[in-house]
């Protein structure tokens, strides 16, 4: 990724705020994810490296947005100083247009996918990423701030804002590996419930966390006014909730036809990270 966005032909204040926030660290679980599902069938999973950069590019261009004054306002990202804080926020956005588009360019270079393979990629991950997915989930996040939000409404929020972004990567390996419809379907299932499990855990995280572990300040849901699930269903509530989830994402996995031990440990990791 930082090799690629450094010989990129753009300007240099453009190209240092990209690599600023690409190369600030995360987790990496979606390219990780996409990575897992290669493995879990036997495929080489180093020849999908462009595709799940492009994924990787699109999740950090949505953290800059998020973290701008007029969406979630926050001054931290993964420890250190958002985007917008040391760049400015012309810039800032600027950048997170540059790594979604570039994401698709990413895609398109892959020497070892069809061009099929390369479509069916780019179809998954604009879907996942826009009006119906990730953006979406964005807008009624906002919407729902100060407003005291069913649990249904919240799950729908966060099965768009996090969850989709989850199945894009797992189809993407799976799409590269050539599993079966019945696979890619339970791929997709298993990937919905850990990313509902995935922002519960943020949620708890976000109470009982620190600033040190998690990169940001604690607290920031609620000075937002967000709903959480920690404030609908209490702290164990919502640790039950996202250990139903969890279960339920494996009762999908293990339909599978392939080795997901990996994809399985993903899921435990989920539920007892603190960051």
């Amino acid at each position: 990724m930082i090799s690629y966005l450094s010989q990129l032909d753009a300007p240099s204040t453009l190209k240092d705020s990209m690599l600023y926030s690409i190369s600030a660290g995360g987790k990496r679980i979606r390219p990780i994810l996409a990575l897992a599902v290669m493995e879990s069938f036997q495929k080489d999973p180093l020849q999908i490296v462009d595709a799940v950069c492009a994924i990787e590019f699109v999740h950090t261009y949505s953290l800059i947005h998020d973290d701008l004054p007029s969406m979630d306002n926050d001054d931290y990202r993964r420890g250190k100083p958002t985007s917008h804080k040391v760049f400015g926020e012309a810039q800032a956005i600027l950048a997170g247009d540059a790594l979604l588009t570039e994401s698709f360019t990413m895609i398109t270079n892959n020497a070892f996918l069809s061009p099929e393979q390369k479509v069916q990629m780019i179809a998954v991950l604009s879907q996942a990423a826009g009006a119906a997915g990730m953006v979406g989930g964005q807008i009624e996040d906002l919407e729902g701030e100060d407003r005291n939000l069913t649990l249904n409404e919240l799950e729908s929020i966060h099965e768009k804002k996090t969850g989709k972004m989850l199945e894009c990567s797992v189809l993407t390996g799976g799409i590269a590996a050539g599993a079966s419809d019945d696979d890619l379907k339970y791929l997709k299932n298993y990937a919905r419930h850990i990313g509902i499990a995935f922002q519960i855990q943020d949620d708890i995280l976000d109470i009982t966390g620190s600033q040190d572990e998690i990169g940001k300040p604690v607290g920031s849901d609620e000075a937002n006014l967000k709903t959480t699930y920690p404030k609908l269903l209490g702290l164990d509530g919502a640790k039950k909730e996202m250990e139903k989830h969890i279960h339920i994402s494996l009762e999908h996995l293990n339909k599978i036809n392939g080795n997901t031990g990996i994809l399985a440990s993903i899921a435990d990791y989920i539920i007892k990270r603190n960051h």
